[in-house]
């Protein structure tokens, strides 16, 4: 497929059979094509329920649904220096289908903000959401719980009332749609990024991608949730039967090169 935006890899079409997302110890949450896009339009429309809108700021912070304790202290989210560490059971697919909700709206992610943010939505576990300092107006949307303060919105109980049809916004492929540091990266530079993996690395369709980096890292967006999803293959959680693992050891997301928005060519 040749697409123009992350609207794309979500698009009619792309609803099949094939597996998009798979948890080596919990078969049950295997996703499929079908499901991941029919998700990403319902999660698009309740965003949009709750504020987001084009050029807006969403917040996804990559935890499991029940993590042990707060956030890391030491999470500095906006900074590409943030942990690498990835919580046990991550990424969950309430995070992917958030991404792609936003894009769908012409929204900005910025994964793992800091735990003072300032945007229109925060998507967080619902055990940490009194442990960010918000700005007025901003919506804190919790997966795993249910929460328990009744301004919360739960992700997960809301998403599947919402209309399964693909929003009707028009994004141009140079909106912007990641945020990292001070760099923003917008759909065609992702796109052709994740393209530039696929070429060097060989993700083919059907190929399971392991993802061992943080997610502030825009190179580990392009490499272990774009790379598959524009070939057809699929995001595995846990077990040592992939493909391709993005991290430390297999594909580095340093070494992947983006054009910020500003222009400046970077390796973040």
């Amino acid at each position: 497929m040749d697409p123009e935006v992350l609207g794309d890899l979500v698009a009619p079409a792309r609803r099949t059979d094939a597996v998009s997302y798979r948890h080596a110890e919990e078969p049950a949450r295997l996703q499929r094509y079908d499901s991941l896009c029919t998700t990403a339009w319902q999660t698009a429309n309740l965003m949009r329920l709750y504020g987001v809108h084009a050029g807006a700021t969403v917040g996804i912070v990559d935890a499991p649904k029940h993590p042990d304790g707060g956030p890391p202290t030491d999470m500095r989210g906006p900074s590409t220096d943030a942990p690498g560490d990835r919580g046990s059971g991550t990424p969950i697919p309430e995070v992917i289908t958030a991404f792609l909700g936003a894009s769908l709206l012409g929204a900005v992610v910025r994964f793992d903000p800091h735990q003072s943010f300032d945007g229109s939505a925060l998507l967080c576990p619902a055990a940490w959401t009194g442990d960010y300092e918000l700005s007025p107006g901003c919506t804190v949307l919790a997966y795993g719980g249910p929460p328990t303060d009744s301004s919360v919105v739960h992700f997960e109980s809301e998403v599947w009332s919402e209309t399964p049809i693909a929003p009707p916004e028009s994004v141009s492929p140079t909106a912007p749609v990641l945020a990292a540091d001070k760099h923003t990266f917008d759909h065609a530079t992702l796109l052709g990024a994740a393209t530039d993996v696929v070429d060097e690395h060989g993700v083919a369709e059907g190929d399971a991608v392991a993802i061992d980096a943080s997610f502030a890292r825009p190179g580990t967006v392009v490499a272990g949730v774009i790379a598959p999803l524009l070939v057809g293959g699929s995001i595995q959680v846990g077990g040592g039967d992939v493909t391709h693992r993005v991290g430390d050891v297999g594909i580095d997301p340093a070494a992947v090169t983006l054009c910020p928005s500003d222009g400046r060519s970077s390796r973040v």
